[in-house]
């Protein structure tokens, strides 16, 4: 792809996404609908998804980042449904979709039926940390669905090389394809395992912030690389290492957490919004390959039989798989709050494909080893294609009104504000205790004035969090905190107005303007502490 048409298309998925965040639609469908309409307007470059971009290149930074979002802990409390998904559901997919699609896609050998059931088996983990994140799901699906989607991948990938070399005519059967399975997934376990310890020990030694930071975006790209070239699973690799640095990222100093925060919030938008569009703009290329090998009637057809075949297959694996354990082993029942309907009808909906199927897919050769057309790739191509659109569609479109009609217990706000503030009291208290210390000894004499400074933040601190709990103003519907830091942002506005006019009138220079203004918002940062993002 030339330079201009990649920056027209990040900028364009990134106008539009900025666009859609204004309205309740998710971003996701705003810019797919964008990318479909754009695909045949004249004069539009022809966008034709490139695997050996979009595996090892955009794959892996939105993996890093929906892993280090992700909280280890939790995921490990949810380690059974996260496997059954991530793994059972993906194998048990590709087979009965593969089944299915060898039945009423005649011409379509039981090999390529199956490399197509790989390629659409797994759901994206850009798509369900996108759409989970605007919905705002119960904690415990959205982990689900997160931990799901982020090692998936790599139990898709392997099965799609399995029923690939079958089609391509080599010898693989059960015991081969079982054992590249275990060693991708070992594999690529086990080199995440053996960088996550050095990469966090450097991560922690490097005191600069842009240093840190610089690693930071390097580290998704070279685990992926370094796992893909011993033959394992570098989605695995990638999601090992993450999860422990997110988990570990209290150890770094504050620079490198507020930059790498900026940094890959900025990564994760840029790449999700182009993803999302570039889904769209391949409808010319998968129907320009399709020609006239097949009618309009007949493959739509396929489309809308293994749409609905995706569909009601997942739904026959989630219920099972999350009742059948409650009811055969007791200690589940004893460790595990009891499952609705409700919820694993949500966790079944919400099995949105996207552009790693499509990545696969434009990854099939186009010939076998003999010289001849791969059978159907251009019918496999536009079954996914039409899949990924389906899912993210008809699924995203219906989630929001189907949670609000299952009326799903949401987040205990007020709950978990009195959590944090009991916290906040408890680390409040040790942060006295030790500035008690620190001032009993005289080489830590500060004037009364930067003392009493220091015992006011502590406090501002500790009461912040209970002030959200009282009584908003009649007036402005506002909170006490809320109030603070309205104040704050307008105090430190006008201080901000005199030094630019200062600047202007040369009473001082640029760089003592953007020493003053550093100051201003990092006073500014600790006013209002950063929102959770959309």
């Amino acid at each position: 792809m030339h330079v201009m048409p990649l920056l027209l298309l990040i900028a364009g998925s990134a106008a539009v996404a900025g666009a859609a965040r204004r309205t309740r639609v998710p971003a996701p469908l705003v810019l797919l609908a964008a990318g479909l309409t754009v695909s045949y307007l004249p004069g539009v470059p022809e966008y034709e998804l490139d695997p050996d971009v979009v595996l090892p290149l955009v794959l892996p930074p939105l993996l890093h980042t929906a892993a280090t979002d992700s909280s280890y802990l939790d995921l490990r409390a949810q380690k059974r449904p996260v496997a059954l998904l991530s793994v059972g559901y993906v194998l048990f997919s590709t087979l009965v979709v593969g089944l299915m699609v060898y039945t009423f896609v005649p011409g379509l050998s039981a090999a390529a039926a199956l490399v197509l059931a790989a390629v659409i088996a797994p759901p994206d983990a850009v798509a369900a940390t996108a759409i989970a994140r605007r919905l705002r799901l119960p904690a415990r699906i959205t982990t689900i669905l997160q931990g799901e989607s982020l090692v998936n991948d790599a139990t898709a990938i392997t099965a799609y090389k399995v029923a690939l070399a079958a089609a391509l005519g080599e010898s693989v059967g059960w015991l081969g394809g079982g054992l590249d399975f275990l060693v991708a997934s070992v594999g690529g376990v086990g080199v995440g395992l053996a960088l996550m310890v050095p990469l966090h020990w450097l991560r922690t030694r490097l005191k600069d912030a842009l240093l840190q930071n610089t690693l930071s975006l390097l580290i998704p790209f070279f685990a992926y690389a370094l796992a893909e070239q011993v033959h394992a699973s570098g989605v695995l690799a990638v999601v090992v290492v993450a999860l422990y640095l997110g988990h570990r990222a209290w150890q770094v100093d504050f620079a490198t957490r507020l930059q790498e925060g900026a940094v890959w919030r900025m990564v994760a938008f840029v790449l999700e919004s182009a993803v999302f569009a570039l889904i769209g703009l391949q409808l010319p290329v998968v129907v320009g390959d399709l020609g006239d090998d097949y009618g309009t009637g007949e493959v739509l057809w396929y489309a809308v039989a293994l749409f609905v075949t995706v569909v009601v297959v997942r739904f026959v694996w989630v219920y099972p798989a999350t009742f059948v354990p409650r009811l055969l082993f007791r200690g589940i029942r004893e460790r595990e709050a009891n499952p609705t309907w409700k919820g694993s009808f949500i966790i079944s909906w919400a099995g949105m494909r996207g552009v790693v199927s499509l990545a696969i897919a434009f990854s099939i050769p186009t010939t076998l080893h003999d010289g001849e057309e791969f059978p159907g790739r251009s019918l496999i191509l536009f079954l996914t294609f039409t899949t990924v659109i389906g899912t993210l569609v008809v699924q995203g479109l219906t989630l929001p009104p189907l949670i609000r009609a299952f009326r799903l217990p949401g987040r205990d706000v007020q709950a978990e504000t009195l959590v944090e503030a009991n916290a906040q009291a408890q680390a409040s208290a040790a942060a006295e205790e030790r500035l008690d210390e620190l001032m009993a000894d005289e080489r830590n004499a500060l004037p009364q004035p930067l003392a009493d400074r220091l015992r006011r933040v502590m406090e501002r601190r500790r009461n912040a969090v209970w002030e959200r709990l009282g009584t908003p103003n009649p007036l402005t519907g506002e909170n006490a905190d809320d109030t603070y830091r309205r104040l704050a942002s307008e105090v430190i506005a006008a201080e901000r107005d005199v030094f630019v006019r200062l600047r202007d009138a040369r009473y001082i220079d640029d760089e003592m303007l953007r020493t003053l203004l550093t100051r201003l918002d990092l006073e500014e940062a600790a006013a209002f502490r950063e929102s959770e993002a959309d």
